[in-house]
């Protein structure tokens, strides 16, 4: 006798309400459609077999998926930012502004080309600061293994942003 997957019984009730919700909150139902797919995606995958309340439990787990993508894409264009104060220093110089989004658009395709888990130890440590266990931690893998993660990633951005380059 093979042993049953867990049961997420009470989830898909609320799908179209948590659609609802978060279209009115972001105004947009293709984002909230996004979102809703992310949040039953890390519902699923979760080891959660039974949740008291599936309700508040979607709405949480979207509300913090919405909230970490706010906060990426904050940081991103806080780097850009950074990118170009760095590389034009009091000289406003539209070259160098548009050097610098095209750098932070190679480094986002080159990611885009490595699996998942290397994208995300990348973006957990380098773009939201957490440290290696914490994201060993997050990922349920060694710590070793998120430094290999992080090691292929770097290889990979040299290699590309060295091929684009000029």
């Amino acid at each position: 006798m093979t042993p049953q997957p867990p049961r997420r019984t009470g989830f898909f009730e609320h799908y179209e309400e948590l659609i609802g919700t978060w279209t009115r909150r972001l105004r947009n139902r293709q984002q909230a459609e996004d979102l809703a797919h992310d949040t039953f995606v890390r519902v699923l995958e979760s080891a959660a077999c039974e949740v008291a309340q599936p309700r508040a439990y979607l709405h949480q787990t979207a509300r913090n998926i919405a909230v970490d993508a706010y906060r990426r894409e904050d940081r991103r264009e806080a780097l850009t930012q950074q990118a170009v104060d760095h590389s034009t220093p009091h000289s406003g110089d539209p070259e160098h502004y548009m050097h610098a989004i095209q750098l932070a658009d190679a480094v986002e395709r080159a990611l885009a080309e490595l699996p998942l888990n290397c994208r995300r130890v990348f973006i957990w440590q380098k773009i939201e600061g957490l440290t290696q266990q914490e994201i060993a931690t997050r990922l349920g893998l060694s710590k070793n293994m998120v430094e290999k993660y992080m090691i292929r990633t770097l290889r990979h951005l040299r290699d590309r942003l060295d091929a684009s380059a000029p």
